[in-house]
């Protein structure tokens, strides 16, 4: 395998232009130390920041119990942020910390991790009854430079084509050891499904501490129990047997930005765009229909996007199969103001008139600059809208379920996606491919396959080192190359995947384990399992949270009354910034909880001989513990 060198060194191609212009404000973080107690030794890890200085280096300390810092290497690390502590008492409290070092220099230290005595940290959760731990997002809220967990909990969920009282969504702020920050309850008038309760958490106006922000409506309660709009108005719709039972139909509809220390609500103004008309969000998406019961109408998307290409924007999106409105909204100096609309426009049946972005979204979005003008455009699926907020393009292929984008061919300059699409009913006719790869940039379709097949699933990540790029797979075809290319039999995983072992592949997540794809004998090899059940259709969330740029995943414990931390304690030679500091990547995190969750990639190509990544462009912003 290819190592890299120690020099973080400005990648070539489309994203050189990361490097240039104002610097994109981004959370400042501790060194984010892990360390896990194994059989023959202490597992630590730390972070790289996209900022630090080429030639850095760090001693590693460790004190054990009560007794003085001891330090661990005999020379400076200057390879990977990974190290093996063999002589550590696993019987003693132990505690590590890194000291970076510049020029022979020791720098501050970084915050003191404790040891895991086991292979996750327990993070006790406040569970609610007839409630389960579902999706979650993470952001620093009280601008420690760590990270807090804002995790919904879901009642009686519905899908968007099923009718039926739901519970009251409910969001959960979570420090690392369990300590509640606040809780919202988003109340009767929100109903609850992945299609709905979209939650963006994300700095937003570069103060050191994150936001929530999300749709809301009479009776939602803010985390120090203000209640929004009308307490006791009920929008819901009663009528058991009818389409319509369960639904809101009617009553205000509200964006509502949350401080991320206490749960306050600090701005609240109208969602746009308003429902109304109910039958107006039919088109050429899914199986072409339209409906008036309220199923159209009320899927919701959402994302974070540096639209101006330094501060961030939160953007709301409310359509897939036929109309669809894009939102963006700057939350600066205490007001929430509306930065732009999309609307791709209603259209009736027979849809002869839509316009060619209707029928295009799928049940996930991504953020991306695929333009490389430093600003970041909004991967709809089958078409992209660019930061102005007009459309880019549109590809055609209509609407799917699966999308990923990233430096998936690095033979190719920029950034390609990948697009699974659904062929069903009265669609089929169009004969779109169940399976494509388009040039971010253009849309120009690169390669297509299965015209006319329902596809449901599929997803792209460099899993074999014999072929250059990235691997698909997913629906019929087996594994292909990144052109294509049928190369044999594919993972049964086709959902999400994990960079969790010492090289630079990915892996797979399957189930409650972590596989590794076996390029020689065409199977799945269990690498990982963690026993935990999974919160929803995955876990609840994969990102890298803590340690060095490898991923964590965070999974509900059987019993729901906790959730788990889970780190890979693999051994690696790659040398490789956080991942967060990746704008691309940081983005993806934060959408993650949109409708049918799907892992975060890179804005460039991650995998075996890969060049080394571009030096991102930021300005850390908070108290973490970046070098000056």
């Amino acid at each position: 395998m290819m190592h890299l060198a120690i020099q973080i060194v400005l990648g070539t191609g489309l994203m050189t232009n990361l490097s240039t212009g104002t610097p994109r404000q981004m959370e400042n973080l501790t060194r984010g130390v892990v360390a896990v107690k194994q059989p023959g030794g202490v597992y630590v890890g730390w972070r790289l920041f996209g900022t630090d200085p080429e030639p850095i280096a760090f001693n590693l300390y460790r004190i054990e119990g009560d007794s003085a810092p001891a330090r661990v290497n005999e020379a400076p690390l200057a390879g990977a942020t990974n190290h093996v502590d063999t002589h550590a008492d696993p019987n003693q409290v132990l505690r590590y910390f890194v000291r970076p070092i510049l020029q022979g220099r020791e720098l501050a230290a970084s915050k003191p991790a404790r040891a895991w005595d086991d292979t996750y940290l327990e993070i006790p959760i406040q569970p609610i009854a007839d409630y389960r731990p579902g999706d979650a997002s993470v952001g620093d809220l009280d601008g420690d430079g760590e990270y807090e967990i804002i995790l919904h909990q879901a009642s009686r969920g519905r899908d968007n084509s099923f009718a039926g009282v739901t519970g009251t969504p409910v969001l959960d702020a979570y420090k690392l050891d369990g300590t509640q920050l606040w809780r919202i309850d988003l109340g009767i008038n929100i109903r609850e499904g992945e299609h709905y309760t979209q939650f963006m958490v994300y700095d937003l106006d570069g103060d050191g501490r994150a936001e929530m922000v999300c749709k809301t409506a009479d009776g939602t309660k803010d985390g120090r129990g203000m209640i929004l709009g009308d307490k006791d108005k009920d929008w819901r719709t009663h009528k058991p047997g009818d389409k319509t039972d369960g639904r809101i139909l009617d009553g205000p509809e509200y964006l509502t930005v949350f401080d991320g220390r206490t749960g306050a609500a600090l701005k609240t103004v109208d969602y746009i765009p308003p429902r109304d008309p109910i039958d107006g969000w039919g088109g050429i998406g899914g199986n072409g229909g339209n409906d008036s019961y309220g199923n159209r109408c009320d899927r919701f998307l959402a994302c974070v996007a540096y639209l101006d290409g330094v501060r961030p924007s939160v953007v709301m999106c409310r359509g897939v199969y036929g109309r669809i409105v894009i939102a963006a909204w700057d939350w600066r100096n205490g007001e929430l103001t509306n930065r732009w609309v999309f609307d791709s426009g209603i259209s009736r049946p027979p849809f002869s008139d839509a316009s060619p972005f209707s029928g295009m979204g799928g049940h996930s979005l991504s953020v991306a600059d695929v333009d490389g003008d430093g600003r970041d455009e909004i991967v709809y699926h089958a078409m992209t809208i660019d930061d102005n907020g007009k459309g880019l393009y549109s590809t055609g292929f209509r609407h799917g379920d699966s999308m990923h984008i990233s430096d998936l061919d690095p033979n190719r300059p920029g950034l390609e996606v990948l697009t699974v699409h659904e062929n069903e009913d009265d669609t089929v006719r169009f004969q779109s491919p169940g399976i494509a790869m388009h040039d971010a940039r253009t849309g120009e379709t690169l390669w297509k396959q299965h015209p006319g097949v329902d596809i449901s699933t599929g997803v792209a990540a460099d899993i074999d080192p014999r072929h250059r790029g990235c691997e698909v797979w997913g629906g019929p075809g087996g594994l292909r190359d990144v052109a294509g290319n049928p190369i044999g039999p594919g993972p049964r995983s086709s959902d999400f995947v994990i960079w969790w072992d010492g090289d630079l592949l990915r892996e797979l997540v399957s189930g409650s384990s972590v596989t590794k794809w076996n390029w020689q004998t065409n199977a799945e090899e269990r690498i990982f399992a963690t026993g935990a059940r999974l919160g929803g259709r995955g876990p609840n969330l994969t990102a890298d949270l803590v340690g060095d740029w490898r991923e964590e995943m965070l999974m509900t414990a059987r019993d729901g009354k906790s959730l788990r931390l889970y780190t890979t304690t693999i051994p690696t030679e790659h040398r490789l910034y956080t991942l967060m500091h990746d704008p691309q990547y940081r983005l993806s995190v934060a959408w993650q909880n949109v409708v049918y969750n799907k892992p975060p990639h890179t804005s460039f190509f991650l995998g075996q001989d890969m060049a080394a990544p571009p030096r991102p462009n930021i300005a850390l912003i908070g108290s973490g513990e970046a070098i000056p």
